[in-house]
């Protein structure tokens, strides 16, 4: 295994020579063997203590540990520590372990499959492990690609192979790669034994869809690119065998590159809880040296007279060093107010919590098989504080199924159906769709309803023939006929599928290729074109091109690509044509569809020698080749010829515009950021409610330069303020902004409004010195729309929000150009769709259609935030009324650390008595049920102004709990100093007092967290009284005389629980002492719940309500359907639902309910915190002028 992670220089190039092992290993390159553990058995133990220790609170722990083990200062027993946190590391310990272990089996898994290796001439099985750099490599149909190879040979034509890539990209569909020229040839043994070229190429890198390299053999030098390359990960397939040459091997793969840690993200509620524990070490801290400061004075005025009986231990000589040793004395018996116990708990309920969100039946996909995960344990509660959602849009808000809808062909539209009155035909009043039977070939899924296309090809008609031959000749799908005339498409993207489908139906069948050949199927006529060169698509491209040459010789370019950047390439001829397929495209972008444009250009033979030339020494220069081919085929890809436009229509997802709306009432802003253009996205926000007619306005920049988009957000900015002068939703503009000073104006706007920006637009408006602009602008909108971004725009977005807005941010996307994005935000939701699982890789919950998102935050977040903080608030509070006791107690025993409660009952105080009910609660609460969550969007917001667990909610149980302590010691203490027993004897003795405040404690806790409970189970009750009955049985237990028998030394005081408790006097004192504690609460409870519920009490009541009504409604429900407008899109709901959320209707509050809320003045409660909320913050810039926070 010393292989694996053997340290080596860093590389500036990578050189390889095959079959030369001795060559190889003077540059130390990596071995194929992977390690991806982090133990063996060696350093389990010593390393994964060194990693618990980490831990501030571990630490902190160990070290009052050691404090214990000081006889002078401890008064407590070490197991009361230690009992605790030996169990937190044995649990710790015992997860990692199994963890390493499936790692380590893993490991040894894929390290030990076997190869077949060329070592001298003679093809040997090896272990993945034991294979080199330089080593050849012979794979077969179906095996696992070992290392990064240089395809050398394979036993298709012209050295082709076909990989699917799944374990890289998530993308099942084959792909092609093809083995260069000089060695396609080398498929015999003897002749790759002999082979020594040598290949110089980039250093390891994680870049998947990217090689530059040179071959070197024979005193020639070839250049290599990644279409030569076979990955780790992929696996071959309909390729009988292959062979390679390693280039990269185990840790240097590109797979191995790609697996860095994801970065981790802490929630805010984990961020508060680490400042509160250093308060409450301070606050520790402080009553050590007031009780230390006592111990000190005591000593000196009250203990030096009682030296006779009570001598100073021999250490100490003076009553200051009394003191100081009070001071750490009390330090370890104090600790408990934060028990590690914490910390393990609030693990427990995280992972209770997902797995909630992974059973839940109503976020599992049928469809697809495929159920709701969360990625993650440590971000369920801030599922319930989402206040910004950034969506990709193709294949997250729309299904990434592509159906070819429309196309222009030189000038002309097809696509629409009209009636007998020329009237536009909608989808439901359509005639059949055309018949393609005199197509053999056809596929027979494929839909087209205008019949005119079907004539223009049948009638020869030249620009239509050449419209659909580009289709079916400019692209990389892949075909496979398993049957004879079965054709199988295997494309990279659905668009591209649905292209070549199009012009197979429409009698251009594509039916094969080669490396060097395309052979199509026109009108029933096989013809085969030489394929001179794929130009291939990128990011920044934004374009496709081939260059063939057809059976007459001629050689002609075919290109489709964005309208933005094809539109800007053709010949000045085309102007008129232009002109008509501009209004054509923005007619198919305002029905919501996907456009590209296809052109095509004719090439003289000589042009086309010269420029190949030029293409071949760009493709062997060793720097900058990228931008080298780049400037080559943008020097081609000019003066072309305008053919038409295709338009694909995308269907929105189900239940998306519903989604949206809820999420929109509940205060929570969606962003969509897409690649598309402008029209399309607009329509799309449209269609799924986030852009609505009754919008104030749509403000819409297209500045191309920054004085341009300088002054479109600023006159959008003045727009709205102007707006919010004469509207105002009941509120003067001034009476808004009385109380916002630091806080940018546009936050208190009335109206509506929605940013729509493009993506030239964007990168201007991202620049330092505007970014604040548009940040203002944008989160005063309802709703923004970014179109053309690219990846990296798309994270830079959600890294503005989070600079500077204090919000929790989500995003969410379903390919490969939004995990950048996923990872950027604090919360990164991956939708298993069409475009593979990277994003799922990279996110921290996943699942496979948008609308789950509704439920994943309104019901489980909700749920999750609102237990995290009950928990939380009462952890604290039982912890404090526990410890105190002790403060208060050490006034009456002369500050000598003695502790109040016996030292077993410290130590089974948080793992036994308490921790189950209290986990029961954080687990299982609820304070609505789910139905209402979602008719209910408002609930949410508590959790977006972090109202349920803060600094203020922490302080109120900390106040609670030191009153409880007062109450829990000083009562009995009062009662104990004139009882007596039944026999007339004294009743005040340690043991009993310690018995009697103990039982107190355990009782007033359990009925607390009765009342803080609001959704009752059987666990909770088994939990609640089960924690009682276990105390209970352990105190008799301990007081019983077997156990004196069997521990004399330990258990000394036989029978005292039971005479204790047997007096009515104690039972007098536990009773007056729980209603003491707890009737305030109630009382406090009521008068709130009456004079200023919460929505959710509200919620609650009128459900109440609603019950006794029900027999009354029923004669009232309504019978009957409404209409609705017709959709271009094929929703799976009824027509205007979403309008109906965004409306507010359907907050179904009883007339009764919604009288109470209203004239109790509570409705705005949650807009009065975010006021306040907004005054607090401050501008993110420093100044009072360009605040954001509202």
């Amino acid at each position: 295994m010393a292989l694996c992670t053997k340290k080596r220089p860093p590389e500036e190039e990578r050189r390889a020579r095959a079959n030369d092992r001795e060559y190889n290993e003077k540059f130390q390159y990596a071995s194929n063997c992977i390690k991806t553990s982090k133990y063996n058995i060696v350093t389990f133990l010593p390393v994964n203590l060194f990693e618990q220790f980490q831990e501030v609170a571990n630490t902190y722990f160990l070290f009052l540990l050691i404090l214990q083990l000081i006889p002078q200062i401890s008064s407590l027993s070490w197991f009361t520590t230690i009992v605790p946190l030996a169990l937190v590391l044995t649990i710790t310990a015992v997860k990692d372990a199994t963890d390493d272990y499936f790692r380590h089996k893993s490991d040894n898994q894929v390290n030990n499959r076997q190869s077949q290796v060329l070592i001298s001439g003679i093809l040997q099985q090896e272990q993945w492990m034991n294979v080199r750099v330089g080593d050849i490599i012979k794979l077969e149909n179906n095996q696992f690609v070992a290392a990064d190879l240089l395809l050398l040979s394979s036993s298709e034509p012209h050295g082709l192979c076909y990989i699917e890539t799944a374990e890289l990209d998530g993308e099942t569909n084959m792909k092609v790669r093809q083995a260069i020229p000089v060695t396609s040839e080398l498929g015999d043994i003897n002749k790759l034994a002999k082979f020594d070229g040598e290949v110089i190429c980039e250093p390891p890198n994680n870049k998947l869809d990217k090689f530059s390299g040179t071959l070197y053999w024979k005193e020639n030098k070839f250049p290599l690119s990644n279409q030569n390359m076979l990955l780790r990960g992929c696996v071959l397939r309909n390729t009988e065998w292959c062979f390679g040459l390693v280039i990269f091997a185990g840790p240097d793969t590109k797979l191995m590159q790609n697996s860095g840690r994801t970065k981790f993200k802490r929630t805010s509620i984990d961020r508060l809880m680490n400042t509160l524990v250093l308060w409450i070490f301070g606050f520790l801290v402080c009553m050590g040296v007031i009780l230390a400061i006592g111990n000190a004075i005591w000593e000196y005025e009250v203990g030096a007279r009682f030296q006779v009986y009570l001598p100073w231990d021999e250490a100490v000589d003076s009553a200051f060093f009394s003191g100081f040793l009070s001071f750490w004395s009390y330090i370890i018996i104090l600790n408990t107010v934060v028990p590690i116990s914490l910390y393990v708990s609030v693990e427990v309920i995280r992972l209770g919590h997902s797995y909630f969100i992974n059973w839940d039946k109503k976020m599992y996909c049928v469809k697809k098989r495929t159920p709701a995960e969360a990625r993650t344990t440590t971000l369920n509660e801030e599922l319930g504080q989402v206040e910004y959602i950034f969506s990709d849009k193709t294949g997250t808000l729309t299904q990434n199924i592509m159906i070819f809808n429309k196309c222009s062909i030189y000038g002309r539209s097809y696509g629409d159906v009209f009636d007998v009155l020329g009237h536009k035909a909608e989808l439901g009043e359509r005639p059949e769709p055309i018949d393609f039977s005199f197509n053999p070939l056809a596929d027979k899924k494929f839909l087209f309803w205008d019949p005119s296309l079907l004539e223009a090809v049948k009638m020869g008609d030249p620009h239509t023939h050449e419209f659909f031959r580009l289709l079916s000749l400019c692209h990389t799908v892949m075909s496979e006929e398993k049957n004879e005339g079965e054709l199988y498409y295997k494309a990279q993207s659905p668009d591209e599928g649905a292209l070549v489908t199009a012009a197979r139906n429409f009698g251009f069948v594509f039916r094969s290729r080669t490396p060097k050949t395309i052979t199509v199927h026109e009108m029933g006529k096989a013809i085969t074109y030489q394929l001179l060169a794929i130009l291939d698509f990128n990011n920044i491209r934004k374009r496709m091109s081939v260059i063939v040459r057809n059976p007459e010789g001629k050689i002609r370019l075919y290109c489709k690509g964005a309208d933005t950047i094809l539109l800007e390439r053709l010949h000045p001829s085309n102007q008129e044509l232009l002109n008509t397929t501009m209004d054509h495209l923005n007619e198919y972008a305002g029905d919501g569809l996907r456009t590209l444009v296809l052109a095509y250009k004719d090439l003289e033979e000589e042009y086309y020698e010269e420029w190949a030339e030029r293409r071949l020494r760009a493709s062997l220069a060793q720097d900058s080749r990228e931008d080298r081919l780049a400037s080559v085929y943008e020097e081609v890809e000019n003066d072309m010829m305008l053919l038409g436009a295709t338009a694909i229509e995308d269907k929105l997802q189900q239940g998306v515009p519903e989604t949206i709306a809820l999420l929109t009432l509940a205060n929570i802003k969606i962003w969509v950021l897409t690649g598309d253009k402008q029209e399309t996205a607009v329509n799309i926000g449209y269609s799924c409610k986030m852009l609505t007619d009754d919008m104030t306005e749509v403000f819409i920049v297209t500045g191309h330069t920054v004085l341009e988009v300088r002054e479109e957000l600023r006159k959008a900015r003045e727009k709205m303020m102007e707006s919010s002068r004469t509207v105002g939703n009941g509120f003067s503009y001034q009476e808004k902004l009385s109380s916002s000073k630091l806080t940018s104006v546009l936050e208190a706007i009335a109206g509506e409004y929605a940013l729509v920006i493009n993506g030239h637009s964007l990168a201007h408006a991202l620049e330092a010195d505007m970014e604040l602009e548009f940040l203002e602008t944008a989160c005063a909108c309802k709703a923004v729309i970014c179109c053309r971004v690219t990846p990296l725009q798309k994270a830079q977005v959600v890294e503005l929000v989070k600079k500077y807005k204090k919000a929790v941010t989500l995003a969410i996307g379903d390919g490969a150009n939004d995990v950048s994005m996923i990872k950027t935000a604090h919360i990164g939701v991956g939708i298993s769709g069409q475009e593979g699982i990277q994003a799922v890789l990279a996110s921290d919950y996943s699942f496979s259609q948008f609308k789950f998102l509704q439920r994943l935050l309104l019901v489980h977040g909700r749920w999750s935030y609102l237990r995290m903080c009950k928990f939380l608030c009462y952890f604290f509070y039982k912890n404090f009324a526990f410890t105190m006791v002790h403060f208060w107690f050490g006034f009456f025993c002369g500050f000598s650390a003695q502790t109040v409660y016996d030292q077993y009952f410290i130590t089974l105080y948080n793992i036994v008595y308490t921790s189950l009910p209290v986990l029961a609660m954080g687990v299982f609460d609820q304070d609505v049920p789910e139905q209402r969550s979602m008719e209910y969007p408002k609930l949410y917001e508590p959790g977006q102004l972090n109202l349920l667990f803060n600094k203020r909610e922490f302080f109120i149980c900390i106040a609670q709990g030191i009153y409880t302590s007062v109450l829990m010691f000083f009562i009995p203490y009062g009662v104990f100093a004139e009882a007596t027993r039944d026999d007339g004897t004294q009743l005040a003795d340690y043991q009993s007092f310690a018995v009697t405040v103990a039982t107190s404690l355990v009782i007033v806790v359990s009925v607390q967290i009765g009342l803080d409970t609001g959704y009752w189970t059987a666990i909770n009750h088994f939990f609640i009284w089960g924690s009682l009955a276990v105390y209970f049985a352990i105190l008799f237990a301990m007081h019983s005389k077997g156990l004196f028998e069997m521990f004399p030394n330990q258990f000394r005081f036989v029978g005292n629980a039971q005479n204790t408790l047997a007096q009515p006097t104690v039972w007098f004192t536990i009773v007056l002492t729980t209603v003491v504690c707890i009737m305030p609460v109630v009382a406090f409870r009521f008068l709130k719940l009456d004079l200023k519920p919460e929505l959710s009490d509200t919620v609650r009541y009128t459900q109440l309500v609603r019950k006794k009504q029900k027999a009354q409604h029923r004669c009232m429900r309504r019978v009957g359907r409404t209409g609705s407008r017709r959709s271009g899109y094929a929703f799976s709901h009824q027509e205007g639902f979403g309008e109906l959320i965004m409306s507010g209707k359907n907050m179904r509050l009883s007339s009764l309910a919604l009288s109470s809320f209203t004239t109790r003045s509570s409705s705005s409660w949650i807009e009065t915190l975010r006021r306040k909320k907004s005054d607090s913050a401050s501008s993110p810039s420093g100044g009072a002028e360009k605040p954001l926070k509202g």
